[in-house]
């Protein structure tokens, strides 16, 4: 017993008084498995220092590893966090499709487009797919310069987009930009620390723009553009505008311009060579000629004058002026050398159906301007301020009301248009003479040309045109002209001979009876060049469609006219669209 209190003491140094007096006796009342009753050990120095090592050395690998992550490379892991974790991407929506009149689309959206380039604003350009649809332009219409291109999305030099919608650059595109522009939605991309794709999800669906209908057909729009390049070739023509327009609607059934560029190449940027090649073209392909082009219209303006003569009574429907090839009007300086007014050609006795018919200068040098006759008559002339008015009346001088920018007034010559451009100089005769045959200083637009002679074949409406399908009849805009109704009705009759018995014989198809009038206006130094005009409608005794088609600057005297474009033009329309016919 002394030996075992020996070695204890000898093992503890210190005894809790607890301990000396325990109550063995009560040990039973112990919870032993909750260690009550039992002597308490403390820990050894050893194993105190050995743990708190261990804390230490972890806390010392915690700190270095967070040392690593937040200063050594916490940019870069920031971003990486950031790039690869969440990531938003745009959605772009589909530009609205632009359709002819029969649904068809002339301009619509390619979605999978196999092309490497980049949009990038830099001249530079890196390769890289397009993630955005592209607009894709129906080839070899005429009409690009009236639909016009876009400005794509551009990133700049770190890959980000700082221009994100399709934007409307010119022409259609950007007059209806609203209504074809869609909304661009948004995605959400979760990747992994490996840089693998999670999950995607779509939180902002993109909205696509609404489709554009347009009046134009796109048939007819491409034929009469086709056939434009064909007798330019043949005739060295430097350019060309080919309209048709719905009598009763002012629907604008096609409005080829010539030459044009392409609304592909323009859109994308890519081939320089070809766009520089559009910039120094000397004939202007960026010229939307329907409603831009100013040219000298040439005797097509000879039924208007006509109107005019016949309403004011300066002549009546049976009036025969001699055409012996031309007149002569005296000289009040200089009796010896009268001024001499020719005609195309000595057409005889004409009445002002075959003077329409036959296009005689002489008849219309008469009833414009007046003329003594060396055997005493005198025939009064509509002069200068009616032959103004008349041609006002049908829309010359002043724009048409398209909803189309840059759409010229064109000019009327009178005495003060002479004044202003030349010097004061006071306004003669002969002046009145060539504005009566629509030369002098007269010029028209193409769209003007065909929305007047549009007003012949409706029994005078002037309409405003438009380019655009009317969903209503509340769309379709008007006015009278207010003149007289038996003097159109001579001038149709003298348009519809001109084709069946007159100089416009290439009309005269069996398919469909057509009312023209044709023009030729001198151009150039010299009158090098001519313009070739043909206007006109059908069918004559039920007008549905007017048209007029200009070919620009050709060689003088060439036999390839106006009137052999839409001869070809209405040989398709026969074999194709028979129901413009009826």
């Amino acid at each position: 017993m002394f030996s075992n209190i020996f070695k204890r003491k000898t093992k503890y140094k210190d005894i809790d008084p607890e301990e000396i007096f325990l109550d063995s006796e009560n040990l039973p009342e112990f919870n032993q498995d909750q260690f009550e009753g039992r002597i308490e050990k403390p820990l050894a120095s050893g194993t105190l220092f050995s743990v708190s090592l261990v804390f230490i050395l972890i806390g010392t690998l915690f700190a270095g590893r967070v040392w690593d992550l937040q200063v050594a490379h916490g940019a870069a892991y920031e971003a990486k966090s950031e790039n690869n974790s969440l990531k938003s991407t745009l959605v772009f929506a589909n530009r609205g499709e632009i359709l002819d009149r029969n649904g068809v689309p002339i301009v619509w959206n390619d979605l999978n487009p196999n092309v490497n380039t980049s949009l990038s604003s830099s001249t530079s350009q890196s390769d890289s797919i397009y993630n955005f649809p592209l607009r894709m332009y129906a080839t070899s219409t005429g009409l690009d310069t009236t639909l016009g291109y876009v400005n794509y999305p551009a990133k700049d030099n770190a890959g980000n987009y700082y221009q994100t919608d399709i934007q409307g650059a010119d022409g259609l595109e950007k007059i209806y930009d609203t209504t074809l522009s869609g909304q661009n939605g948004q995605q959400l991309t979760e990747t992994n620390a490996l840089g693998k794709v999670v999950s995607q999800s779509v939180v902002v669906p993109p909205v696509d723009g609404q489709n554009l209908t347009l009046s134009i057909d796109s048939g007819i729009e491409s034929e009469m553009y086709k056939a434009m390049l064909d007798f330019a070739d043949k005739a060295g023509y430097q350019g060309g505008a080919a309209l048709m327009m719905d009598v009763h609607t002012g629907e604008l059934i096609s409005m080829a311009s010539f030459p044009m560029f392409d609304s592909n190449v323009i859109s994308l940027h890519t081939d320089s060579s070809l766009i520089n090649s559009y910039l120094n073209n000397k004939n202007n392909p960026f010229l939307n000629r329907p409603i831009a082009g100013l040219y000298t219209p040439g005797s097509i303006m000879k039924p208007y004058v006509a109107l005019g003569a016949l309403t004011e009574h300066i002549i009546d429907p049976s009036k025969i002026i001699v055409s012996t090839g031309s007149i002569s009007v005296p000289n009040p300086y200089d009796p010896t050398h009268p001024t001499i007014f020719k005609d195309w050609k000595a057409l005889g006795p004409v009445d002002i159906r075959h003077a329409l018919a036959m296009s005689s200068d002489v008849y219309f040098y008469e009833v414009g301007g007046g003329f003594q006759n060396p055997g005493g008559s005198y025939q009064p002339g509509l002069g200068i301020a009616n032959i103004e008015k008349y041609m006002r009346m049908f829309g010359f001088g002043s724009t048409t009301g398209i909803r189309y920018p840059g759409e010229e007034n064109g000019i009327i010559s009178d005495p003060a248009w002479k004044a202003a451009n030349f010097g004061g100089e006071g306004w003669r005769l002969g002046d009145t003479y060539h504005t009566a045959i629509g030369q002098y200083g007269t010029q028209v637009t193409p769209l003007q040309a065909v929305r007047a002679v549009a007003a012949i074949a409706n029994c005078g409406t002037l309409l405003t045109p438009t380019i655009i399908k009317p969903t209503t009849a509340s769309q379709i805009v008007s006015k009278p002209t207010g003149v007289d109704q038996t003097a159109l009705s001579v001038v149709q009759q003298g348009m519809r001979l001109a084709v069946n018995g007159g100089i416009i014989t290439a009309l005269n198809v069996p398919y469909v009876a057509v009312s023209a009038k044709s023009g030729t206006a001198q151009v150039g130094i010299g009158n090098s060049h001519v313009n070739s005009w043909i206007t006109g409608f059908f069918p004559s005794d039920h007008p549905r469609y007017a048209f007029a088609i200009v070919m620009q600057a050709g060689v003088a005297n060439n036999e390839v006219g106006a009137s052999l474009i839409m001869r070809e033009v209405l040989d398709w329309m026969e074999a194709n669209r028979p129901g413009y016919f009826q």
